[in-house]
């Protein structure tokens, strides 16, 4: 199997990282900001706070989805859908991107509280 070098990337992560140049069979490889894998974007500072942003984003889009076109508003009809459409948005990944700061912690829960 043949190492497919134009997709490899550095992405420097730290503080104190000094951020050297890697070659890779003679070809110098491109450093990157962020980088995305498994649907899931890293960036060098590892901040997170965009990543909870986007998935309360996401979630909201659907829950409105399911509001504009379910007619039903009882428990039971609504339970189901949420568990099916909007946790997923909000559970992707979690351990990696769990939200730090309160701000964050506050928006998701927006989200699950919202009618």
């Amino acid at each position: 199997m043949k190492f497919n070098k134009a997709k490899c990337k550095v992405l420097h992560m730290g503080w104190g990282n000094p951020k050297h140049n890697y070659s890779l069979g003679g070809e110098w490889i491109e450093n990157s900001p962020e980088e995305e894998d498994l649907g899931v974007l890293m960036d060098e500072k590892l901040n997170m706070s965009w990543r909870c942003a986007l998935a309360a984003q996401k979630s909201n889009r659907v829950l409105g989805c399911i509001k504009s076109s379910v007619t039903s508003r009882s428990r039971e009809g609504i339970l189901p859908l949420y568990s099916t459409l909007v946790r997923p948005h909000l559970q992707y990944c979690i351990q990696l991107w769990g939200p730090q700061y309160k701000k964050d912690m506050e928006l998701l829960e927006r989200v699950q509280r919202r009618p």
